[in-house]
């Protein structure tokens, strides 16, 4: 593949590959979507093998450099950008290529152009893509919804209690490439993770555990998640200590678990987001 929008250094050799793509950006609440990426990237040792030109794909005023500047002197400037991983796992599992990038502002049909002429020259069968929006949920929930692109995808999904989408509104890069990779031919899945929006400023381990789990399912690999779980276990005890001394966020959530144990908790939009009470856990929280 030669084309100005990938820079690819050399193919990996992979044994059935799975894509799974985590973006940062507007559907990345709580740190799932970027965060689960990363985690792949780590567990794994995946080694990059290709980047996105983010000359291409990025408007530098939407999403713009980051620099580091120290007594005068610039010692840092990152521009957002996007890189592919490979990894191989177990004997008879699936090896995995991992996304990890800042959503595209620009070129999103060019962008999926490369991304499926990658999976093919790869031989992926199978894209996932991750993602996570706030919502009228517990810290302690655990929802995920999801789209797929045959009927018997989503049937195994719902066996998994993944839930099936119902939405119309502004799309996230997700829909472009589960429209564009169904009708090319590929499995693709779109998982959504569901956060509690009176906490932000902090990453959810608890519902990156339970999503790396279903992953992992659905990919057929094995991921250990031990270390997410020693994690949400320490943030969950901070979290349940802020709230026994915050009256507003006692009164939020004996709300929100009236509403659940209701069976009809109200969905959140941009009024209800305006009129509640958010807490940025970072004003709070230890930063270990």
């Amino acid at each position: 593949m030669n084309d100005p929008g990938i820079n690819i250094r050399e193919l990996p050799q992979l044994e059935k590959p799975l894509l799974i793509a985590g973006f940062n950006g507007w559907g990345n609440a709580l740190n799932i979507s970027d965060g689960m990426a990363s985690y792949l990237i780590r567990h794994f040792g995946a080694r990059p093998f290709a980047e996105l030109n983010p000359d291409i794909f990025y408007r530098y005023d939407e999403q713009r450099p980051r620099v580091s500047i120290e007594n005068g002197l610039l010692k840092n400037f990152i521009l957002p950008k996007g890189s592919f991983y490979s990894a191989a796992t177990d004997k008879d599992q699936s090896d995995v290529v991992i996304l990890n990038a800042d959503e595209p502002n620009l070129g999103w049909m060019h962008f999926v152009d490369l991304l499926f002429s990658l999976c093919r020259k790869l031989d992926v069968g199978t894209v996932i893509t991750l993602g996570s929006m706030y919502d009228n949920v517990l810290h302690t929930d655990r929802i995920v919804s999801g789209v797929a692109s045959t009927s018997a995808m989503l049937t195994q999904l719902q066996k998994l209690n993944v839930n099936a989408i119902s939405y119309q509104g502004p799309s996230a890069i997700h829909s472009i490439i589960q429209s564009e990779g169904t009708r090319r031919g590929f499995e693709c899945i779109s998982l959504w993770s569901h956060c509690p929006y009176y906490l932000q400023g902090t990453t959810h381990f608890g519902i990156l555990s339970h999503l790396g789990r279903l992953i992992a399912r659905l990919g057929n690999f094995h991921l250990d998640t031990e270390k997410l779980d020693k994690n949400w276990k320490t943030l969950k005890e901070q979290i349940n200590t802020l709230i026994e001394s915050n009256d507003e966020l006692q009164k939020l959530i004996a709300s929100l678990r009236k509403e659940k144990a209701q069976g009809s908790p109200a969905r959140l939009d941009d009024t209800a987001a305006g009129n509640q009470k958010i807490i940025n856990l970072q004003d709070f929280l230890d930063p270990q």
